[in-house]
């Protein structure tokens, strides 16, 4: 592999209803320090409006306070939900972030996820897809410094303009959420945007995810423009400790109501076994990882088995565990995960195995010096008697 894997979360985030959100808020909050302290490189932070489990529904505001508690990783909006905002204050939002993190702002776009967001914003679930390829050609526009004049049945722009140029240039990365449909993948093809494959080990998701990449190619050679791997990144739920006896043990504390809120959104549960235990039938089917480091490493190699290189995976963040459990595998992570597949230690064991080798020669050559140290000392002391007595 020549990409250099990244480390990063995808924070929705998921809080059951028996907890005090604003504590939520503010451990989300400390687990961004967290990260930061461990070198992670990138957390993206999601954008929902109603069910009660993911309760930011401004990740700027979240990255806003999130930038100045933190000093290198990288913060993604994941996702704004285009056709809930004018694509003016979304722009200026981001450009105002950019600035304020000096640079360190990705926008993460998406049609919006949960249909109850746009039932309660009066939109119809089927045109989501369609104003969010509106706004974002016209986000890019603006973001270009260009004035926008455009009328839909949704928003109406007259000779607008940003007050700001973005801090980074061109502009802030830009990432399109996909999942089950083409159209994320059609629309990063066509601009050259990332892709966020937020159920990249999913058994649907994991076969959308090749589709998608593979559609997102062939409409970028149809523009003239070839898709970057390193800016796929890939979404997957991971909780990890010393033995798989105690990573299943901590996840039994916050499981079961996360899978509950799931399977209450999801029709995709309906033909599932109901006798059979969730957690276990998604370790079987490799959606989830609960285990070792080495069960990890495991999941990510047949990621790229399978998709060829990324750039990024990025740990769902999921509050299975108790706080300080879940602090605790993201930093197995950072310590055994990470370097084993960047193959950051190459060298040294190169060095450890070169030593080892050729154990007889050094140790030989050590002693050697010694004895002759201290035949020398011995030739020294007795010089100094001889003399002394004449």
């Amino acid at each position: 592999m020549t990409i250099k894997l990244r480390n990063g979360i995808f924070l929705a985030p998921f809080h059951p209803l028996d907890e005090d959100p604003t504590l939520a808020i503010h451990r989300d909050l400390e687990l961004m320090e967290h990260l930061d302290r461990l070198g992670y490189d990138e957390a993206w932070v999601g954008e929902h409006h109603s069910a009660g489990f993911e309760i930011i529904p401004s990740p700027e505001v979240f990255i806003a306070a999130a930038a100045e508690r933190t000093k290198r990783i990288k913060f993604g909006t994941g996702v704004v939900s285009l056709p809930y905002h004018s694509p003016l204050t979304i722009a200026n939002r981001i450009i105002q972030l950019d600035h304020q993190t000096r640079g360190r702002v990705m926008f993460g776009v998406g049609p919006g996820l949960l249909p109850s967001d746009a039932f309660q914003l009066g939109i119809d679930p089927s045109v989501q897809r369609d104003r969010m390829v509106e706004a974002i050609e016209v986000i890019v526009r603006l973001f270009n410094g260009e004035r926008v004049t455009k009328k839909t049945d949704w928003f109406t722009l007259d000779n607008a303009i940003c007050q700001l140029k973005p801090y980074t240039w061109p502009h802030p990365e830009i990432s399109v959420a996909s999942s089950v449909t083409p159209s994320g993948g059609k629309l990063a093809g066509k601009h050259g945007f990332g892709m966020l494959c937020v159920a990249a080990t999913q058994a649907g998701g994991y076969d959308a995810l090749g589709i998608n990449w593979k559609i997102a190619n062939e409409v970028a050679a149809e523009n003239g423009r070839a898709m970057d791997p390193e800016k796929l990144r890939l979404v997957g739920p991971v909780h990890i400790a010393e033995t798989k006896e105690e990573a299943m043990a901590n996840v039994r504390y916050g499981y079961d109501k996360w899978a509950t809120y799931f399977a209450n959104l999801s029709p995709l549960n309906v033909n599932q076994d109901p006798n059979e235990d969730p957690l276990e039938r998604g370790i079987r089917e490799g959606t989830i990882v609960v285990g070792t480091p080495d069960e990890a490493i495991a999941q990510i190699r047949r990621l790229q088995a399978k998709q060829g290189e990324f750039g990024a995976f990025l740990q769902l963040a999921h509050n299975w565990a108790q706080w300080d459990k879940t602090k605790k595998s993201y930093e197995l992570w950072a310590r055994h995960v990470s370097p084993v597949i960047n193959n950051t230690n190459s060298a040294r064991i190169d060095s450890y195995e070169e030593v080892k080798g050729g154990r007889e020669k050094y140790m030989g050559a050590a002693m050697n010096a010694v004895m002759q140290t201290l035949q020398k000392h011995a030739v020294d002391e007795a010089a100094k008697k001889k003399d002394a007595a004449e």
